[in-house]
């Protein structure tokens, strides 16, 4: 069962869709019908979201068609988050993107302004409708009985992780380690980057994104842990089983919160912006964040979450901004050209 976890994630849209049209609370206002009576919408996305746009594609789809008279496909693209805004800033058209993390919407910014300065401002929660954290899966029984941080530095360990230049999720592995190293030592910067150094030695392979991780762990059976989304470790556990993998929690972690954004430029361009609006208002309704706590993701409305508790252990979390400061400082420091990720690198050669 192992050998198919990828291709099995997919079989699960099935059920959900149905499930997704009993959750509806989505009202679009009635807007006036339009002269292009197809669109299409494409949405460029991190790793571990796939599941989770099919099923909110399924609900906004024909929705749309019935409050406006407008056909729309939504074609989705995935991959390390780093990689997807390089390729909008490279031209790939998106209508949309919903990334790992807020500097790479940055970089669509600054590097071709395709979206504006504020493009944070626009939508609750600093345009992060949902949030997840980073755990550990290991396999069955833990052999190497990793419960911290700190167990990933043991002799013998190896670790699976991705590539923090190509992955947004793989940024996030960084700065929880990081910041847990720092926690425990006290702010001690010397101490945190040795524990950082000692870590990424262990970790034989940097894929691109977070799904090529997982497929590295479980489908080829590399590394005795896989720093993870809380999600993706969850949806693991559920297709193949608590006989086959454990997630672990650490004392302490990251609150991650993936953003999005309509690519205005892109948007404007081809006339799709009220409908790129709508999409990703969608994912703030009760019925959008039933989908995402359905796809493990921690949702931000409280109802919604008061319901799904149970699936999300009570973590300690800590913020990226409150220990790093402004995620402008924590690229020049950690994740740009020649910054303290590089030298990291460097060392594991």
């Amino acid at each position: 069962m192992q050998c198919v976890l990828v291709e099995s994630l997919r079989c699960r849209l099935t059920r959900a869709c149905c499930n997704a049209l009993v959750a509806i609370a989505f009202l679009f206002v009635v807007l006036p019908t339009f002269s292009q009576q197809k669109i299409t919408l494409l949405n460029v996305s991190y790793d571990p979201t796939r599941e989770f746009y099919q099923e909110i594609n399924s609900l906004f789809i024909p929705h749309w068609k019935k409050q406006t008279g407008q056909e729309v496909t939504i074609k989705q693209s995935h991959g390390g988050s780093g990689k997807q805004a390089r390729a909008v800033i490279d031209g790939l058209e998106a209508d949309v993107v919903s990334l790992a993390i807020a500097t790479d919407i940055d970089a669509i910014h600054e590097k071709r302004g395709l979206v504006p300065r504020d493009w944070q401002a626009r939508l609750p929660h600093n345009s992060s409708p949902y949030t997840s954290t980073i755990v550990f899966l290991v396999k069955r029984g833990n052999p190497k009985q990793i419960k911290e941080w700190d167990d990933l530095v043991k002799p013998g360990v190896s670790v699976i992780t991705p590539n923090p230049k190509t992955s947004g999720g793989a940024k996030w592995n960084y700065l929880a380690a990081y910041g847990f190293a720092l926690r425990k030592h006290g702010g001690d910067e010397k101490q945190a980057r040795q524990f950082i150094e000692q870590l990424y030695r262990r970790v034989p392979i940097l894929d691109a994104g977070a799904r090529g991780s997982m497929t590295t762990f479980i489908q080829r059976g590399f590394g005795d842990v896989l720093i993870a989304w809380e999600n993706e470790a969850l949806l693991a556990i559920r297709e193949l089983g608590q006989g086959n993998f454990e997630i672990v929690y650490p004392s302490v972690s990251i609150l991650a919160e993936p953003p999005v954004s309509v690519v205005d430029k892109v948007a404007d361009k081809r006339g799709t912006r009220k409908a790129a609006e709508a999409y990703l208002e969608l994912l703030y309704t009760p019925a959008g964040q039933e989908i995402a706590a359905r796809h493990y993701f921690r949702p931000r409305d409280p109802v919604v979450a008061e319901k799904y508790k149970s699936e999300f252990p009570e973590l300690e979390m800590f913020t990226a901004e409150e220990v790093f400061g402004t995620w402008e400082n924590i690229n020049k420091t950690h994740f740009a050209e020649r910054a303290l990720f590089d030298q990291i690198s460097r060392s594991r050669r």
